[in-house]
């Protein structure tokens, strides 16, 4: 509406000076008109006076309106009460379009410092880098976990914190890892995280780090209080009768004053007490050997010899190793067919060994069920690799899920409690993972994530 009638504006003032001309042109030459003549010529100068300003006030206005459009200068005021209504209702727009883009910079603005006080108050620290070495920003808590002041270049940090920057330039792509760093005389252990991103033309670095020490080390008590708890059990369990067998063998021995009895003295049935007595010790210290065997495993896991193993032949030759076993319980195996090119780095001799500890266990939680089934499973899910074991099997609660993979705990009554704790040491030895999901009395799935 606006421009129509600038436009109309417009067209009047060049129709009056057409108007202007052709009037000009009848009385050009005739002596009698020639006072009209030179009105006639100082109405049309002042009509092109005025269409020249007319039209340069617009482009003038438009000009300044756009370059504080640029500039973000929202004080500007285009207020003009005497340049006429056509003028008024466009600077009226001109004042709606800069009202709205100075109330989204302060909404932006606000949000901003919103983000600001979120990112102070989160307990991580955070270090932005622009280029190679300009610091952009960076939070309280990273200056606090570094002990760093406000530093505005990356060689600054590095000659405060150099085992910090070390790690930070060590990791090439984005990646997430634990370092430690010593800060003052103060060890710390850091989740680091590094992503790199690229904005308006320049590399940035997005750092992100916490001090999980504290976390880590509850995580190692509570972690300590469970196997002591199950190391007691285990000795207690085989301690406990050794002494009271003991104890019996010295009264079968000894008379009432507490001296050895002579050979003659001993009946058959003492005898006999006594043989049965050093059966059971050896039968429990034996049990407790095999016991202080199994902890040794544990301690003794073999560094993996990593080397690209084809998926498929894999699982064909965990089908093959445990067929026998599967047959003679009636458990039938089901093998998903997977990429016949599907290949990953591992140590194929490592993850044999966990692939048929979790069969054996799945053997194990099917007995007794109609149909028994174990299906074995590989496929490649984004950047990791993940094979699957899954029954049908009497499954888990809650509280077994949550301690299945601690040393020497078992849901088999006569379970040494290693297979699992062993699997998963061999899965963190291959940077990998493994994960359980569970429902009583349906089933048990366990997930082998390789990166």
């Amino acid at each position: 509406m606006i421009f129509k009638r600038f436009s109309f504006l417009v067209s009047l003032r060049v129709s009056l000076i057409l108007v202007n001309i052709v009037l000009f042109a009848i009385i050009f030459g005739d002596n009698r008109l020639f006072f009209n003549q030179i009105i006639l010529l100082i109405v049309l100068a002042i009509q092109v006076f005025d269409l020249i300003r007319y039209v340069n006030k617009t482009n003038r206005d438009l000009s300044k309106f756009l370059l504080s459009i640029k500039q973000k200068d929202y004080a500007i005021n285009f207020s003009d009460l005497k340049s006429g209504k056509s003028f008024r209702s466009l600077y009226s727009a001109f004042g709606e379009i800069i009202n709205s883009y100075q109330k989204v910079k302060i909404e932006k603005e606000a949000q901003f410092r919103f983000l600001l006080t979120l990112i102070e108050h989160i307990n991580v620290g955070i270090i932005s880098i622009e280029g190679g070495d300009d610091v952009t920003f960076m939070n309280n808590p990273a200056k606090r976990i570094l002990n760093l002041p406000d530093i505005k270049s990356w060689r600054g940090i590095r000659a405060k914190s150099p085992e910090f920057t070390e790690a930070v330039d060590n990791i090439k792509k984005e990646d997430k890892r634990l370092v430690e760093v010593t800060v003052g005389t103060e060890k710390k252990t850091l989740s680091l995280n590094v992503s790199s991103m690229k904005l308006i033309g320049e590399n940035n670095r997005l750092i992100t780090f916490q001090d999980i020490k504290s976390e880590i080390e509850q995580k190692e008590v509570e972690a300590w209080h469970k196997l002591i708890r199950i190391l007691t059990h285990e000795i207690m369990n085989s301690i406990t009768p050794i002494s009271s067998l003991t104890e019996t063998m010295q009264m079968v021995l000894k008379d009432e004053d507490g001296n050895a009895k002579n050979l003659q003295d001993l009946n058959d049935q003492a005898i006999h007490d006594i043989l049965f007595s050093l059966k059971t010790i050896q039968k429990r210290s034996d049990a407790m050997l095999e016991f202080v065997e199994d902890y040794r495993k544990l301690t003794r896991v073999p560094k993996p010899q990593i080397e690209s193993v084809n998926v498929m032949d894999l699982l064909q030759t965990i089908d093959k190793l445990m067929a026998a076993e599967l047959e003679k319980q009636q458990i039938q195996l089901i093998l998903k067919e997977t990429d016949d090119n599907l290949s990953f780095d591992m140590d194929s001799s490592l993850v044999e060994q966990v692939l048929i500890n979790l069969i054996t266990n799945s053997i194990y939680a099917v007995n007794g069920k109609k149909n028994p089934q174990i299906i074995l499973s590989a496929y490649e899910k984004g950047p990791l690799l993940i094979i699957e074991v899954t029954d049908n099997g009497k499954g888990m609660d809650k509280s077994q899920m949550e301690e299945i993979f601690i040393p020497f705990f078992s849901t088999k009554p006569n379970g040494s409690g290693i297979g699992l704790s062993l699997s998963k040491q061999i899965m963190s030895l291959h940077h990998g993972n493994i994960k359980v999901d569970s429902e009583k009395e349906k089933g048990t799935t366990f997930y082998l994530e390789f990166k």
